[in-house]
C-alpha cells in the first residue's frame, strides 16, 4: 500500500481543489451507467456497496481503503458487475483523480467523512456519504458549502428518508392527520454488557496491510489499537459520537423532518459510560431533551438493557404514530374532556414496510439524482442539520449543562466553552479545504 505523509496529503488537497466541477463532469443520460467508486470498504461500506451493485445502471470502477483485506473484498464483490477491472487504491485521492469516476460512495469512519466528500465535490464527483454526515458541526457546514459551490449531488446515508412508509407517515403528520404533534420520543436500546473485546478479530500488533497513520488521518496521533478500528471506532470521540451519531442520526432525522425545523432552540442532556468498562469513551446511558418552538423531542440511548421502549413515536393530539423500519402503527386517542367520552379521535391504522431498511430505494434515488441533477431525498443540508442535533446532544452530555442554540447562525449562545466544541483541530498539516 502507498505510504502517505500528511504534508503530501495537504499538497494533494490543494491540487484537487484547483480542479473545477465543470472540467470533470460527464453529462449522463437516463440510460447511461453511473461509474461509481467506493472509498472506505469496511462493514457499512460493503453493505451499501452491495445495494449499489444491484442497480442495473451502475458500473463499479474503483475501491479505496487503508486496510488491504477489506479493499480486496470490495473489489471481489464488484468484479462480475464491472465493465472492466476494478482498480484498487490505498490512497483515496487516486480515485478522485480518475476521470471516468462520476460519483463516490464514502463509507469511511465518521472522522473521514468531510475531507473525501469536499475533495470529491471539488473534483466534480457526486457523493453518497454515510451518516452521520460529519464528526463536528463546522465540518458539516463546509460540506454543504462545497456541494453547493460545485453543483454536486450529495446524498446522506439516512436511508429511512427513502422508505415508503416513512414518507407516508411524514405526509400524514404534516397533514395534521394525527393532530398536533408536540412531543416526539426516540430511542435505541440494547444490552452489550460487559462490553467489547479490544482485540476482537485483530492481533495486538498493527497488521502489515493496514496503513494506521492514514486511518487516523486528521484525528490525533495514537499508537495502533485494534479497538479503535473497524466497527468499534464508534465508541471514541476522536472518530465518532457513540449511539447518538449512530442510531440517533436516523431517528432524530425523521423527528426533525416531521417538525420542518432547522434545529432546536435548546438542548439539555445527561449520560455517561457507567457499566461498560472496555476502554470506550461514549455513553452507555444517555438522555437528551431538545426544545423546539412548539414541541419537545427526547432521545434515549441505552447499551445496558435491551427492553425496547419507544423507538420513534409521534405523540399527536388525535393519535400516536409509532414507526420502525418494518412499518408503522397509529393508535387513536380518546379525549377525556367529557368524562363519558369514549369516541376515538381518529381511526387506527397500520402500514407495513415493503422495502426493507430502505437502503435499496435510497441508493436508487441517488443514482436518479446524479442523472437528473435534482436534490436527493437526504440532501447534504438535511444530513448536516440532523448531525448538528446529534453533536449538540453529545456536547450537552459532556458538559452536563443546557445549551441555547441559534440555528440560523449555527452558534451556541453565551457559552464559549461549548462553542469551541463545534469544531476540532486537525492533526498538524491536515487541512479541511
Amino acid at each position: 500500500m502507498t505510504d502517505i505523509s500528511r504534508r503530501d496529503f495537504t499538497k494533494s488537497s490543494f491540487a484537487l481543489g484547483a480542479t473545477t466541477a465543470l472540467s470533470s463532469m460527464r453529462v449522463l443520460g437516463a440510460n447511461d451507467r453511473v461509474n461509481l467508486a467506493l472509498i472506505g470498504c469496511g462493514d457499512r461500506g460493503q453493505q451499501v456497496w452491495g445495494f449499489f451493485l444491484k442497480q442495473p445502471d451502475l458500473n463499479p470502477v474503483a475501491v479505496a481503503d487503508v486496510y488491504a483485506p477489506n479493499m480486496a473484498k470490495a473489489a471481489e464483490m464488484a468484479a462480475s458487475k464491472a465493465a472492466g477491472k476494478v482498480v484498487q487504491h490505498g490512497d483515496f485521492r487516486r480515485v478522485l483523480e480518475m476521470k471516468d469516476v462520476d460519483a463516490v460512495q464514502v463509507g469511511t469512519p465518521d472522522h473521514w467523512h468531510a475531507i473525501p466528500t469536499i475533495l470529491a465535490c471539488q473534483a466534480g464527483k457526486d457523493v453518497y456519504c454515510e451518516k452521520p454526515l460529519s464528526l463536528f458541526v463546522s465540518e458539516g457546514r463546509k460540506m454543504v458549502e462545497a456541494a453547493r459551490k460545485h453543483n454536486r449531488v450529495v446524498q446522506t446515508g439516512s436511508q429511512q428518508r427513502s422508505g415508503a412508509h416513512y414518507q407516508k407517515a411524514i405526509q400524514m403528520i404534516h397533514n395534521g392527520d394525527i393532530g398536533g404533534v408536540h412531543k416526539i420520543t426516540a430511542s435505541f436500546t440494547r444490552n452489550v454488557v460487559p462490553g467489547f473485546k479490544p482485540t476482537e478479530g485483530l492481533t495486538p500488533d498493527c497488521p502489515k496491510d493496514l496503513n494506521w497513520d492514514m486511518y487516523l488521518g486528521p484525528a490525533p496521533k495514537v499508537p495502533y489499537d485494534p479497538f479503535r478500528f473497524l466497527y468499534h471506532f464508534r465508541w471514541f470521540w476522536d472518530y465518532s459520537g457513540g449511539q447518538m451519531t449512530n442510531w440517533g442520526a436516523h431517528n432524530l432525522d425523521i423527528a426533525r423532518w416531521a417538525l420542518k425545523a432547522k434545529g432546536p432552540m435548546a438542548v439539555a442532556a445527561f449520560g455517561g459510560r457507567y457499566a461498560i468498562k472496555d476502554g470506550g469513551e461514549t455513553p452507555d446511558v444517555q438522555e437528551v431533551i431538545y426544545q423546539f418552538p412548539d414541541a419537545i423531542v427526547t432521545w434515549e440511548g441505552r447499551e445496558v438493557n435491551r427492553l425496547r421502549d419507544e423507538y420513534l413515536v409521534f405523540h399527536g393530539t388525535k393519535g400516536s404514530l409509532s414507526i420502525m423500519r418494518n412499518g408503522f402503527t397509529i393508535l387513536p386517542e380518546v379525549s377525556k374532556a367529557k368524562s363519558r367520552n369514549t369516541t376515538p379521535a381518529m381511526e387506527g391504522m397500520e402500514m407495513k414496510a415493503t422495502d426493507g431498511d430502505a437502503t435499496n430505494p435510497h441508493v436508487r434515488n441517488f443514482l436518479d439524482c446524479v442523472k437528473s441533477r435534482r436534490r436527493p431525498n437526504a440532501d447534504v443540508e438535511d444530513g448536516h442539520l440532523t448531525a448538528v442535533m446529534c453533536h449538540l446532544g453529545n456536547i450537552a452530555t459532556r458538559l452536563n449543562r443546557m445549551l441555547k442554540w441559534d440555528a440560523e447562525r449555527e452558534t451556541i449562545l453565551g457559552d464559549r466553552e461549548a462553542n469551541l466544541m463545534l469544531s476540532r483541530p486537525y492533526r498538524k498539516e491536515w487541512k479541511l479545504v
